[in-house]
């Protein structure tokens, strides 16, 4: 397979393939093997132990990937820094990373190919698992107040700022003026008592925690970007794509029944985090999760990708043609 470029593994090693979880990555080494257990085909997959993966967790459980003959070799990781490298180089046959940075990675000159779609905005701007937020006494009010003010988010140049830039535009705001300042979301509520951060922009279940604490959201920027936003997906490479069809269709079709049970079955997916986080049963109960759908929105990802590309984020608007899987 041509999976090894020497050109394109030191451009992904250059990346920082983020979900929203943030963090380095540390993952172990694995290698796709097609005589797995009980003549299955092992998969590798890395994938980061936060809400946003749940449902490749319960379509392991549910049997989804074993009746595609399937065996998942879940390598779970700390942050994205090795996920781009990782598949180029093969030691993971799929990955999962933010939609932004798959953006990035293709701008990049890497043939990088959402196969599924990972996780979505509720797309309720009264409730969804991430926010800005501020404290109680600040004088900002709305998204626009946000100009000229130092913001946290978990990484640079991705899809947080972003999403919040946008939001600032929309409402008449100078985006260019926003001080961005890298904070882990464990540390952000900190960050903004401290006054380190005028605001910070936080996922659940740190958003649920800081807002009991007395945090105040003004923005929802995922679903005022795009009421169907697409956040994350499952990525492999172009030429894994072409040398190995079936395998990917296969992973492609249980992905969907997966995220499609966790759609329908939010108590499983409650339950299924607890299994892979140090996330307590209390807090499962009240955060807010994601949606998962099981297939990608392009008006939502055409606005975000714009964005990215007029904010310096990405050289140009990405080709969603060759980023995304066909949908009927």
């Amino acid at each position: 397979m041509k999976r090894n470029a020497p050109v394109l593994l030191a451009a992904a090693a250059a990346l920082t393939l983020s979900a929203c979880g943030g963090g380095s990555l540390t993952g172990d080494e694995s290698t796709s093997d097609a005589g797995g257990a009980s003549g299955l085909t092992t998969l590798s997959v890395g994938i980061m132990p936060i809400v946003d993966t749940a449902p490749i967790w319960l379509g392991k459980e549910q049997g989804f990937f074993e009746a595609e003959g399937l065996d998942l070799d879940i390598q779970t990781t700390t942050g994205g820094a090795a996920a781009v490298p990782g598949v180029v180089s093969g030691d993971f046959d799929f990955a999962f990373g933010n939609v932004v940075s798959v953006m990035v990675a293709n701008d990049k000159g890497l043939d990088i190919e959402l196969v599924s779609n990972g996780n979505s905005t509720t797309g309720d701007t009264s409730s969804d698992f991430g926010a800005v937020v501020v404290p109680a006494g600040s004088d900002i009010q709305t998204a626009a107040d946000l100009a000229g003010k130092t913001v946290s988010v978990n990484n640079l140049s991705n899809i947080g700022d972003t999403t919040i830039r946008k939001l600032v535009e929309n409402a008449g705001g100078d985006q260019e003026s926003i001080k961005f300042v890298e904070v882990a979301f464990p540390d952000a509520p900190a960050a903004i008592e401290s006054g380190q951060v005028d605001a910070a922009w936080i996922l659940d279940p740190f958003l649920t925690q800081t807002v009991e604490n007395g945090a105040r959201v003004i923005a929802y920027n995922f679903a005022e970007t795009h009421p169907s936003l697409d956040i994350s997906g499952y990525f492999t490479t172009s030429a894994y794509i072409q040398e190995n069809p079936e395998t990917v269709e296969k992973f492609t079709r249980a992905m969907k029944k997966s995220l499609e049970y966790a759609q329908e079955n939010p108590d499983a997916v409650r339950e299924i985090v607890g299994t892979y986080t140090k996330i307590d049963e209390e807090m499962r109960a009240k955060m807010v999760l994601p949606a998962f759908h099981a297939d990608f929105d392009r008006e939502g990802l055409t606005i975000l990708g714009e964005a990215a590309a007029s904010y310096g984020t990405l050289s140009k608007a990405p080709d969603l043609d060759a980023m995304l899987p066909a949908q009927d």
